[in-house]
């Protein structure tokens, strides 16, 4: 399941980037992915999901982690929402990460 499926898009012309499209040789009108956040999990859900004790280590990945774990690199996105870190950068050697599974469950408090 892809975090982008089904996700509508925009045309971004902001003013804000005009200058820096223009630098980079980027057309002055791009077609980009509107996204809706979703809600951090609670304790009490978190409770209520297995999980995965990874110690994060130099070379770690999310996409990688999610090929280890789900067997499909696009699902890195339900590891950064589960530990509520959005991005590689939020994570520390040594930090201890959750995969949580199973994938099933996990879905299910998406749509809550």
């Amino acid at each position: 399941m892809s975090r982008y499926k089904n996700t509508p898009t925009f045309i971004n012309n902001l003013e804000l980037y005009k200058e820096a499209r223009k630098k980079r040789g980027i057309p002055l009108a791009l077609t980009q992915f509107r996204l809706n956040r979703l809600p951090k999990p609670t304790a009490s859900q978190i409770r209520g999901i297995n999980s995965i004790g990874h110690v994060w280590k130099t070379g770690d990945r999310l996409f990688k982690l999610a090929q280890q774990y789900y067997d499909d690199p696009n699902l890195w996105w339900v590891i950064a929402w589960y530990n509520k870190k959005p991005t590689e950068s939020h994570f520390q050697v040594g930090d201890v990460i959750q995969i949580p599974t199973p994938l099933e469950r996990v879905y299910g408090l998406m749509r809550m």
